[in-house]
């Protein structure tokens, strides 16, 4: 069982920077691959970025490509997400999630546990 926490998420100007931060709990945080997703009003959920156990390899969305990176520090049990350039259409609620296994994946439902989210409000 883990269970994952966001912090970090506000209101920011476009072209600001935020970094999000997901802490998880247990002693067997680098056995999993994390991601990020978000979702906006009316929106559904839609894939952001992941990272290896190790923090070796990432994938990110084409749409954040560029301007959001993923990280984790498997010593402090936490990943970020550093977003740079950030757009009005990055507006959204944030979630991590942790899965099981090595492969990444940028399918939400191959994803075993949830954090509550952290809201990202981007003015234009």
């Amino acid at each position: 069982q883990v269970q994952l926490v966001e912090s970090g998420g506000g209101l920011v100007q476009a072209g600001g920077s935020l970094r999000l931060s997901c802490a998880a709990s247990g002693r067997t945080f680098s056995s999993y691959v994390m991601g990020w997703f978000r979702q906006a009003p009316g929106k559904e959920r839609e894939f952001v970025a992941t990272i290896t156990r190790n923090g070796g390899s990432t994938s990110y969305a084409d749409s954040v490509k560029g301007r959001f990176t993923i990280s984790r520090d498997n010593a402090k049990n936490t990943v970020y997400l550093q977003m740079n350039s950030l757009k009005p259409e990055d507006t959204a609620v944030y979630y991590c999630a942790a899965r099981s296994g090595v492969v990444l994946t940028a399918i939400g439902g191959r994803y075993d546990y949830w954090g509550q989210g952290t809201q990202v409000t981007v003015s234009s």
